[in-house]
């Protein structure tokens, strides 16, 4: 056995392309979707369940802390439909070069910031 190998890999010393970060991120926003949606889908019980429940999920709506997870949500939301956008784009032939998928990944990661900028508005507005 070679004693020279690592034992333990630093993470830090990779350094990932951008079209793999964007990747990485559509997966990830994918999973904050799902937790998301548990959190959504309860308030939706909650506030169905009477005018108390209603009057309860408005009051935690109006609160900072509330609106910051909903931004995220949404974020997470429009991030994962672009970057979603792109891959069946790339599923159909388009960008799979090397030079047009770093230039695919930078729209990607553009839009995105827009949309959850405009988003983030919408909701402190």
């Amino acid at each position: 056995m070679n004693s020279k190998r690592p034992v333990n890999l630093d993470l830090g010393k990779f350094h990932f392309p951008l079209p793999a970060i964007t990747s990485i991120l559509h997966r990830v926003s994918g999973i904050i979707i799902f937790v998301g949606v548990a959190f959504m889908l309860y308030g939706l019980q909650l506030s169905l369940s009477g005018e108390e429940g209603f009057s309860q999920v408005s009051e935690l709506l109006n609160s900072f802390f509330a609106k910051l997870i909903i931004w995220g949500i949404m974020s997470a939301l429009l991030y994962h439909l672009v970057a979603g956008i792109k891959h069946l784009l790339m599923d159909m032939g388009v960008a799979e070069e090397l030079e047009s998928g770093r230039v695919a990944a930078k729209i990607t990661i553009a839009v995105s910031v827009v949309l959850i900028v405009l988003a983030g508005v919408w909701i402190w507005a």
